[in-house]
């Protein structure tokens, strides 16, 4: 089975911590490892948005590491995410410029 990465946000509530987004990144361990270090946080247990590494092992989900942050990091750790797996699935799905043929746009799904 291959494992994936992704990364996944939580709150803090009354009944514990809540899931309510994920961010996948596929296989790529040193990708989602270099995303996740450039964020923004601490490590301050009790603040009460979290944002952690995960992996999924053997389809078990495995936390790797955890950042807490506050609502203006976690706004810009969107922002930063978005774009980075934007730019790894289009630079992984897109042709070379050089084997596109001129005046061709590529379009997605």
């Amino acid at each position: 089975m291959k494992t994936q990465f992704y990364i996944l946000l939580s709150l803090k509530t009354h009944a514990g911590f809540l899931n309510y987004g994920q961010y996948f990144f596929g296989d790529d361990r040193e990708a989602a490892c270099s995303l996740f270090d450039s964020l923004n946080g601490s490590q301050d247990s009790h603040s009460l948005l979290h944002i952690d590494l995960m992996e999924t092992v053997d389809e078990l989900p495995v936390k790797i590491r955890t950042i807490c942050c506050t609502l203006e990091e976690l706004g810009a750790n969107c922002k930063l995410i978005t774009r980075e797996i934007f730019r790894l699935k289009n630079l992984e799905e897109m042709p070379p410029r050089s084997l596109r043929k001129p005046g061709i746009v590529a379009s997605g799904p």
